[in-house]
């Protein structure tokens, strides 16, 4: 047994992060990353104080028939990259230059398959906005996926933000391992 990469590493670490989410679809993990020192975490879940899936004993997304990938506002959770740059904001943490690992799998009606890791458009606006510079997940493979943040934000300069919807699946903002 080897020691991992420094990539493979952070992403054990958002992969044990995200068994503490508690929507009852995805555990979704995320760990910002600068200087290589772990500044901030995050999970789906519900907005603290308040109640979650699991606590309440459905989902309400799910009860609505709402397809996965849609209609986030009715969701009772928080994003785990929102959570983590929230977190970061709690703690008084600069996220500029940083980097954000992202582990995800699916189990909703009993599965346990990874996930094609990509941020919702909400999501990659916070991201691109905190001034976090890589976005590192993997695909359903396990496949390790870089995303030069940057070159989002260059996109959106030349295109309109939702004609790049399937470049994340087509791998043009990123390079599988």
């Amino acid at each position: 047994m080897g020691r991992p990469t420094k990539e493979k590493y952070y992403l054990n670490i958002a992969e044990e992060v995200s068994r503490r989410s508690t929507c009852m679809s995805v555990q979704i993990g995320a760990v910002i990353v600068k200087d290589d020192q772990i500044i901030a975490t995050g999970y789906v879940g519900a907005p603290r104080k308040t109640l979650d899936c699991y606590e309440r004993g459905n989902c309400l997304r799910r009860e609505l028939k709402v397809p996965s990938g849609h209609r986030y506002e009715l969701c009772r959770s928080v994003h785990a990259e929102q959570n983590a740059i929230i977190n970061a904001a709690r703690a008084g943490v600069n996220l500029l230059g940083a980097d954000i690992y992202l582990h995800g799998k699916r189990i909703w009606e009993g599965k346990n398959e990874l996930i094609n890791g990509a941020p919702c458009f909400i999501c990659k606006k916070m991201v691109i906005n905190a001034g976090i510079s890589k976005f590192i997940t993997h695909d359903k493979e396990g496949k390790t996926k870089r995303f030069d943040v940057g070159k989002w934000a260059d996109a959106w300069k030349h295109k309109d933000m939702f004609d790049d919807m399937d470049l994340f699946d087509a791998g043009q903002y990123g390079e599988k391992s």
